[in-house]
């Protein structure tokens, strides 16, 4: 890997997505087995048990960067949220009525972003985030964030503010960050 290295992102849709899975996981279990993290295999076979009914959801986006070789260095996806989303359920303090409205079109959840380690610090994390939204009819992203790990400040760098904190339901995880942007 170098500097001067050419790296493509490809925007997918959920079925591109489902077929690229091994690159998504490979990407994902570099990223997240570093502090703060400390993912497992079975933390990552866990996350990617949801992975093939995500990619079923309704506007599933995804986006991909690799090198000229191929190799995927990169990743991002998620999904519009749904009226009944949990998302502002798993807050630990409230927020008013009219931020936590959904009607299935307002708010892209942004599930997962990633960049491997020798590939970061060159842009792509934010290529990867503005190639998942061009386009993109939402009026606002979402996202949770450990905020032990530098990607808060990249957040809040690209628009993002925090509204609170979660701790998504049924885990055991750190509180997270929720972050976000307003597209409009």
């Amino acid at each position: 890997m170098t500097q001067q290295e050419t790296i493509a992102i490809e925007r997918m849709d959920g079925s591109a997505a489902a077929r690229a899975e091994a690159e998504f996981r490979l990407i994902y279990a570099e990223a997240f087995a570093e502090p703060p993290y400390h993912e497992t295999e079975d933390d990552v076979a866990a996350a990617f048990l949801r992975f093939p009914s995500q990619t079923l959801k309704h506007a599933f986006r995804a986006a991909l960067a690799r090198t000229g070789d191929g190799e995927p260095v990169g990743m991002a996806y998620g999904f519009p949220l749904a009226p009944d989303t949990v998302w502002w359920d798993e807050l630990t303090e409230p927020v008013p009525d009219d931020l936590r409205r959904e009607d299935g079109h307002r708010t892209f959840g942004l599930m997962e972003l990633a960049v491997r380690g020798p590939w970061r610090g060159q842009g792509i994390a934010r290529r990867l985030h503005e190639t998942l939204l061009d386009g993109l009819g939402a009026e606002r992203v979402m996202l949770n964030v450990h905020p032990g790990s530098k990607a808060p400040a990249a957040y809040r760098a690209w628009g993002y503010r925090k509204i609170g904190e979660a701790r998504p339901l049924g885990t055991g995880t750190d509180l997270r960050h929720v972050m976000l942007l307003d597209l409009r």
